[in-house]
């Protein structure tokens, strides 16, 4: 408005000025005046057209009303970069969010070509983050079930899938609809999950058909006794000593699940504390020998002095646990050899301590090594029930050296024979006290 007026203001005088020159030099004036006039509007009109073909370029400026238009301009420009520049940062920070999130993204157009994906998703379906784009994305995940589901599946439920050429892992696939003709592509890695449900319905058949051979032995037992109550005391203590074996095996069981249970929930764990050993080999060795009855040449090497950090109860029970394994699958007349030592390390390194049992029984063929401390995994199910195992004792093991940062290495050959050793870190030992050269036998 400022400019309008001064522009009347100048105008006015312009035309009194004029006015007072005559008419013919005032129609030359005005006339000139009128050129300069529309050469000064044209230009800026180029100006202007120059400018709205390249709107990067700096807004032009001008005089009187075409200052007021270039600045109306320029404050619109202004408006629509600050919202351009919300926009971009919206799709930033979408894109960011996207890219951090667990699972897969792929954003897909209404006839499943990519948009974008992130790069759980490339990993997971084999895509490439850039060159893929705009490709049909059943062109790139080869699986009839997969092009089944985009076209004709339930979306409501998400597709279960293997892409690896072993079935190594399992993918979760599900699709959902947002925008207008817009899709998203969700993919989750389940491997984990599958596995987990699988082993908890392993073990809810494995504990089922455990208790039920006992169970049903006693059962059987029981029936016989009270059908015949003159059976003769003979027979009568006999089956009483099958049954009190019976329950025996369940009440191993249920203590070994009970044992498991807690070290796999890690809850209120015992304070580590210092463990003498040697005391604590003492009463292995004497329970190693009952347990063999003499049936076995059993060994006992124990460097004196050491002292580990942790819990003697469950150290006790994953050294119980290897010796008494040696012991039922080792047969009469074996060798086994249990050695406690903590040799010299490495000059600048500090020594780790090392529980091994060697035995001379039947040995394991390596493809069952790497599952041998699975819950209830037996290599030969009838000779471990002969022996009276429960298919926990090496999941135990597992568990409990697990809470002391220890290692179990086991090494085996069928018909020669099988050791497991015990390493336990450096920070575990907390003394060792050389009472002799070399290493003690415990008796």
């Amino acid at each position: 408005m400022q400019s309008l007026f001064k522009f009347l203001l100048i105008a006015s005088f312009v035309g009194a000025l004029v006015a007072s020159l005559g008419p013919a030099l005032g129609f030359g004036f005005g006339f000139a005046l009128a050129l300069a006039a529309w050469i000064y509007g044209s230009a800026r009109l180029a100006r202007l057209a120059r400018w709205l073909d390249d709107p990067e370029q700096p807004v032009p400026r001008g005089i009187g009303m075409w200052d007021d238009v270039f600045a109306l301009l320029y404050r619109q420009r202004r408006a629509q970069q600050q919202q351009l520049q919300q926009v971009t940062n919206a799709l930033l920070s979408f894109r960011r969010a996207a890219q951090a999130l667990p699972e897969g993204v792929v954003t897909l157009t209404s006839d499943n070509h990519i948009v974008w994906c992130n790069a759980n998703a490339a990993a997971m379906l084999g895509l490439k983050l850039h060159a893929d784009t705009g490709s049909a994305i059943t062109n790139l995940v080869r699986s009839p079930e997969f092009a089944g589901y985009l076209e004709h599946g339930d979306w409501s439920r998400p597709l279960a899938l293997r892409l690896t050429r072993d079935g190594a892992r399992l993918y979760s696939i599900q699709l959902v609809e947002y925008g207008e003709g817009q899709r998203l592509l969700l993919a989750r890695d389940i491997t984990q999950v599958d596995r987990l449900e699988t082993m908890r319905r392993d073990f809810v058949a494995n504990v089922s058909h455990e208790l039920k051979t006992p169970l049903t032995v006693l059962a059987g037992f029981l029936e016989t006794l009270a059908e015949h109550e003159d059976m003769p005391p003979e027979q009568t203590r006999h089956f009483l000593a099958l049954m009190s074996d019976q329950a025996g095996r369940m009440r191993h069981l249920v203590e070994d699940l009970l044992t498991l249970s807690a070290l796999e929930a890690g809850t209120d764990a015992p304070r580590d504390s210092r463990v003498e050993l040697d005391p604590l080999m003492q009463r292995l060795a004497q329970a190693a020998r009952s347990l063999s009855g003499g049936r076995h040449d059993i060994d006992f090497a124990v460097e004196p002095g050491v002292v580990l950090l942790g819990v003697e109860g469950e150290i006790a029970s994953a050294f119980e646990n290897l010796i008494s394994n040696a012991i039922r699958y080792t047969p009469d007349g074996g060798r086994i050899a249990v050695r406690l030592a903590v040799p010299p390390a490495p000059d600048g390194q500090l020594p780790e301590l090392l529980f091994s049992v060697a035995d001379t029984g039947i040995g394991i063929a390596p493809q069952h090594i790497p599952r041998l401390t699975e819950r209830f995994y037996r290599v030969d199910r009838g000779r471990s029930r002969e022996t009276g195992g429960t298919g926990l004792g090496l999941a135990i093991v597992k568990h409990a050296l697990s809470r002391h940062e220890a290692q179990l290495r086991i090494a085996s050959e069928v018909g020669v024979g099988t050791t497991m050793t015990v390493a336990f870190p450096p920070e575990r030992v907390a003394r060792v006290r050389r009472l002799q050269p070399s290493s003690t036998n415990v008796t």
